[in-house]
């Protein structure tokens, strides 16, 4: 079993595009799994999600899209989200769930499941640092059962070992802050013979000029302010 994971899209429909395709160039993938953030941040809010559809690829929920479902804040750019999203998207985000549960063939239920959610098993809006205590891993981790927990959130990819699961970070399609432009995903593949995930973070070429130019002609509020930060791909100013 191979199951290919994104995470934090945010409105950068090409980026998503590229990625797609270089998960379809991996011989096996039995499901591609979204852990949400999909439609806020960049110039394609609406053709992120309609990309998700018409794919049929699930998707758990992230704190941005639980946020515009309950129009949580009042800037011009959010506005402008919910505004190309329109009535019906925003319904498609309120159906997601918080989390996709994965069983393995042969596996041990609950115990060798594959996890997923957006920022921990909890909460959308904790992150899990690459370099928490383990006093912290257990307010976000507890005793969630589960081999493999994945999710994305803090856009920092890592792969990490705690309390016997393993704790995977894929980044983001749209706008890492990992100091690498790069899009990244996650490929999860269950061995029956161990019974027990691997996993390898993927990267990819970030289309930018196109996106850039997307960004330009796309009405996105502050797009200049947008784009920059986009090519930081970091957390600093």
């Amino acid at each position: 079993m191979k199951i290919a994971v994104i995470s934090d899209i945010h409105g950068f429909s090409i980026a998503l595009e590229s990625v797609l395709a270089d998960i379809d160039r991996e011989p096996g993938v039995d499901e591609i799994i979204s852990a949400g953030d999909i439609c806020e941040g960049g110039p394609d809010p609406a053709g992120a999600l309609d990309i998700l559809q018409a794919r049929g690829i699930r998707s758990v929920r992230g704190n941005t899209d639980r946020d515009l479902v309950t129009n949580a804040r009042s800037s011009e750019k959010f506005s402008w989200v919910r505004s190309q999203l329109g009535p019906d998207r925003l319904e498609q985000l309120a159906e997601l769930p918080f989390e996709i549960r994965i069983a393995p063939p042969g596996g041990r239920r609950w115990d060798d499941d594959l996890l997923i959610v957006h920022a921990n098993p909890f909460d959308e809006d904790r992150h899990v640092p690459p370099d928490a205590s383990d006093v912290d891993l257990w307010h976000l981790i507890g005793d969630t059962r589960a081999a493999l927990v994945v999710f994305g959130h803090i856009h920092i990819a890592y792969l990490r070992q705690w309390s016997g699961r393993s704790l995977l970070d894929v980044s983001a399609v749209g706008n890492s802050r990992d100091g690498d432009l790069r899009s990244k995903w996650g490929l999860c593949t269950w061995h029956p013979d161990g019974r027990q995930w691997t996993t390898e973070i993927r990267y990819v070429e970030y289309p930018l000029a196109e996106t850039l130019v997307q960004m330009r002609e796309s009405g996105l509020p502050n797009w200049k302010k947008a784009a920059a930060k986009l090519q930081r791909a970091t957390y600093g100013e």
